[in-house]
């Protein structure tokens, strides 16, 4: 078998196969490591297994390159509000390991976080390597083997009998798990053997850094239910061909609301971003599983109040002030203190008010269409990107077959399930990656505990 080629982690021979593994981790994303780490300094045996040739490459580009690491509400019942109907599942496993005790396991080996808008903790490196490198270290700390640029094609069965019975013939044949067999070089085919088994392969959203949902056809064939996975935080395609003029502006605060046959149906309000093709940001990817859900039924629209704060009275006496300050100026020029001056030479066009027109010849008319564009910019949804855009996917394991005090799979008592792998929908904001750092640790602790009885 060959050995570790992952960058940072120490070249480690990995043992014959003679050997059996207490647990092996199949995913090196997040919850794998954290998973990997803290079976290790429970005093485990662990292998990690990843088919790339390096560990975390989402991990490295989530938060645009920074990490979003957790969300500051340290509050259980009110953090696990996000996780909406399936925080029912999440109490136990929240109770074991928390935001708190996230943020002191960054702290005390030396990552430093901050906290900004609506909660978001981020490294104050603010770079994602900093997550990455703490990881590592917590893996090697721990003496954690890493079989990198290696796929498991399936998760090996064997066929048992009860041992109470076995003497009088009747014994009860079952399945046990012992291991995955693996694809790596000359070594396809080969089984690994472990004690325990953790999958924490992720799920289908940016497959170019791995997450292609082999994790789930191998769960599906020992007999798992799996919900099949579409695409839930992902940027909206619009079909209004001026938006590619305004890609990269981002604006703090906008109130969005989504429209069907012309009807309001939801509202939020947050940071935005225009892209070349429509809209991203926070509060874009948070609504996007629902407007994806009106989408089968007709067409939507986005309505985009871009300055929240005033109301059409205040609006509207902000630009008289405007226009007077300005009285001699051409209109063109008059919008750059409300809004970026990208998306103001936009406003300006489709306001169709003339752009050489000097601001004191507005009219109170054309002054009152501005305010109604200004508080309803109007957008028209095309589609969804897709999974090689979203940033998590819904679907996954029913949450009926996973018990949350162990993360344990209930079909078979030494196979583990963490992270993405799970059907379970989740915002923006850092609650996927809490997610992976809770369901890994206590995955961690178990797997290590049961393979060492």
């Amino acid at each position: 078998m060959k050995k570790v080629e992952v960058k940072s982690v120490e070249t480690i021979k990995i043992p014959d196969d003679n050997n059996i593994w207490d647990v092996i981790v199949v995913g090196g994303g997040p919850a794998g490591m954290m998973t990997a780490g803290r079976a290790a300094e429970c005093g485990a045996r662990v292998l990690l297994i990843e088919k790339n040739d390096t560990l975390g490459r989402k991990l490295l580009i989530t938060g645009g390159g920074r990490c979003n690491v957790t969300n500051a509400q340290q509050d259980v019942r009110k953090f696990l509000e996000k996780y909406t109907d399936n925080a029912k599942f999440l109490f136990s496993t929240f109770s074991q390991w928390d935001v708190e005790k996230t943020l002191n396991f960054f702290y005390l080996r030396e990552m430093p976080t901050k906290v900004e808008n609506e909660g978001r903790v981020f490294p104050v490196s603010d770079s994602a390597q900093s997550v990455w490198n703490t990881l590592v270290e917590y893996m090697r700390a721990g003496g954690v083997t890493v079989l990198s640029d290696s796929s498991v094609t399936e998760i090996v069965r064997e066929s048992t009998k009860d041992k109470n019975t076995e003497k009088s013939g009747n014994g009860k044949v079952s399945e046990i798990l012992v291991g995955v067999k693996i694809k790596s070089g000359k070594n396809s085919g080969e089984v690994v053997r472990g004690r325990s088994i953790v999958i924490a392969t992720g799920g289908t959203s940016r497959p170019e850094t791995g997450s292609t949902g082999d994790g789930y056809a191998w769960l599906k064939k020992i007999g798992h239910t799996i919900v099949e996975p579409t695409p839930s935080l992902v940027p909206i395609v619009v079909k209004d061909k001026w938006i590619s003029r305004v890609a990269g502006v981002g604006l703090k605060d906008a109130k969005i609301t989504t429209f069907q046959n012309n009807k309001k149906q939801e509202v939020s309000r947050g940071k935005i971003l225009f892209t070349h093709v429509g809209l991203s940001g926070p509060t874009i990817l948070n609504m996007s599983r629902d407007i994806g859900e009106l989408l089968k039924y007709g067409e939507v629209a986005v309505s985009l109040d871009l300055l929240p704060d005033f109301d059409h009275g205040q609006l509207n006496k902000k630009l008289q002030e405007i226009f007077k300050e300005n009285t001699n100026k051409k209109f063109r020029n008059s919008l750059g203190s409300l809004v970026p001056s990208a998306l103001a030479t936009v406003l300006v066009e489709l306001s169709l008010i003339g752009e050489d027109t000097p601001c004191n010849s507005v009219t109170r008319e054309e002054r009152l269409k501005l305010i109604d564009l200004l508080k309803g910019l109007r957008l028209n949804v095309d589609k969804l990107l897709g999974l090689e855009k979203a940033i998590v996917t819904s679907g996954g394991v029913v949450l009926s077959e996973v018990d949350f005090k162990t993360m344990q799979s209930r079909l078979f008592p030494n196979l583990y399930l963490v992270g993405d792998i799970l059907n379970i929908d989740r915002p923006s904001g850092g609650y996927s990656l809490q997610l992976c750092w809770t369901t890994g640790f206590v995955a961690g602790t178990d797997s290590a505990t049961k393979s060492k009885a």
